[in-house]
C-alpha cells in the first residue's frame, strides 16, 4: 500500500489508513483501547512500528465509521472528489488498488517497490519477559460482552475483557471469562514481589459467583506481561439484566520511568455482546480457544476464505463461520461485491480470487 501511495500520491489521490477497534486484539501485546487518546497513541505507535507515511485517521469510541462501512476488518474504499464510491472491497487488495487506480486517474510515472521504500520500523515494546504464566483452556461457545472501566485518576494500565456463555445471557447457568491484560502502550509489567492480582465481584440480586472473588497466581520471575486469567462459573434465577461491577488491585511497574505503584480500578459488565471486541490470535496460536468460542481457524479454511468473496464478505470477522448476527448484516456486506455498482452481483464478481 505504501508503494501504491508513493506512486499515486503526485497525482493528486489521498489516501488514509482508518484506525477501527482491533480485529485482533493481543496480536503483539496490543488490548483494545478504552479511549480515543489511547486510540491515538496506537496510531503514534503504528507509525513507528511500521514506518507508515500515509495520513491516519481514527475511528471514534462508538465505532461509527467501521459500522457504517460494513464491519469488515481490512476493508478498502476509493472515493470520487463527489464523495461517491467508486471502488470498495471487503479486503484490501493494493494490487488491484493500483489497478483501479490506474484506470481512474492515469498511469503513474513511477513504479515503486517494497525494496525502494527503505521503511523505518520499530518492534512493538516489550518491557518484560512474557510466556511465564499459562493461559487457561476456555470452554467453547464463549461470547465477548461490552466492558466499561469506571473513570478514574490514573490511566487503565490493564484492560479487561470479559466473555460469556450465550446461555448466560439469557439466563442460564455459565462460565464468565476474565482476562486482565497490561496494555503495552504503557510500557508496564506485573510486579511479583508483592501480593498478585486481585478481584471481587459485586453482584446483582439473585446471582450467584463462584468464586465472586480471587487473586492471581504466584509466580517466581519478579517480573513479566502475561495476562492474568480467571473462570468464573455464574448462576442467576433468571435473565441478568443489571451489570455485574468488579473491582481489581494489582501493583504497576514502569521500569524507564523508575516508578511501581498499586493501583485499585473498577469495571461494569455488561451482558450485552460486544460486535467490536475483536477475535485474539494468542489464544488460537497456543492451542486454546478463539474469542468467539469457535476451534482455531484451520488453515486451509482460511486461504478459502482469502479466495471466496461471499465467504470475505459475510464472515466480518473472519473465524471460518458465518453467525446469525453475520446472516443479519448480509444485506450490507453483499453490497461490497457489487464492483460495477449496477444493484446486481454476477457471477464474475463471485469468482474465487476476484476483488
Amino acid at each position: 500500500m505504501e508503494t501504491v501511495y508513493r506512486d499515486y500520491a503526485p497525482k493528486g489521490v489521498k489516501f488514509y489508513y482508518i484506525y477501527k477497534s482491533l480485529a485482533h486484539p493481543e496480536l503483539n501485546g496490543y488490548v483494545q483501547p478504552i479511549s480515543l487518546q489511547e486510540r491515538l497513541v496506537h496510531i503514534q505507535q503504528a507509525q513507528r512500528q511500521l514506518g507508515s507515511r500515509i495520513t491516519w485517521v481514527a475511528d471514534s469510541m462508538n465505532n461509527d465509521v467501521k459500522h457504517a462501512l460494513g464491519n469488515a476488518p481490512n476493508s478498502e474504499f476509493v472515493i470520487d472528489p463527489q464523495g461517491a464510491v467508486v471502488v470498495r472491497r471487503a479486503w484490501s487488495d493494493p494490487q488491484q488498488l493500483r489497478a483501479d487506480l490506474e484506470k481512474l486517474v492515469g498511469r503513474s510515472e513511477t513504479t515503486t517497490s517494497i525494496s525502494d521504500l527503505d521503511l523505518k520500523v520499530e518492534p512493538p515494546p516489550k518491557v518484560a519477559a512474557s510466556g511465564i504464566v499459562p493461559r487457561i483452556q476456555t470452554p467453547s461457545g464463549l461470547q465477548a460482552v461490552k466492558v466499561v472501566a469506571e473513570s478514574g485518576t490514573q490511566p487503565h494500565y490493564v484492560k479487561l475483557r470479559a466473555e460469556v456463555d450465550p446461555n448466560l445471557r439469557r439466563g442460564s447457568p455459565g462460565n464468565l471469562y476474565l482476562g486482565f491484560h497490561l496494555d503495552p502502550i504503557y510500557r508496564v509489567h506485573w510486579n511479583n514481589l508483592v501480593a498478585p492480582i486481585r478481584f471481587e465481584l459485586t453482584l446483582p440480586s439473585g446471582v450467584t459467583a463462584t468464586p465472586a472473588k480471587g487473586s492471581g497466581p504466584k509466580v517466581t520471575e519478579a517480573a513479566d506481561i502475561d495476562p492474568r486469567e480467571f473462570l468464573v462459573k455464574i448462576d442467576s434465577s433468571s435473565r441478568i439484566g443489571d451489570p455485574l461491577k468488579i473491582k481489581v488491585q494489582y501493583f504497576a511497574c514502569n521500569d524507564d520511568e523508575g516508578w511501581c505503584k498499586p493501583v485499585t480500578q473498577q469495571y461494569e459488565i455488561q451482558f450485552v455482546r460486544d460486535e467490536d471486541a475483536g477475535r485474539p490470535m494468542r489464544r488460537a496460536a497456543q492451542g486454546g480457544r478463539t474469542a468467539a468460542g469457535q476451534r482455531p481457524v484451520n488453515p486451509n479454511i482460511q486461504r478459502f476464505m482469502r479466495r471466496d468473496p461471499l465467504m470475505r464478505a459475510l464472515d466480518a470477522n473472519g473465524d471460518g463461520e458465518i453467525s446469525a448476527d453475520e446472516l443479519a448484516r448480509a444485506p450490507t456486506a453483499l453490497q461490497s461485491l457489487d464492483q460495477n455498482h449496477d444493484g446486481t452481483v454476477s457471477g464474475i464478481e463471485l469468482r474465487p480470487g476476484r476483488r
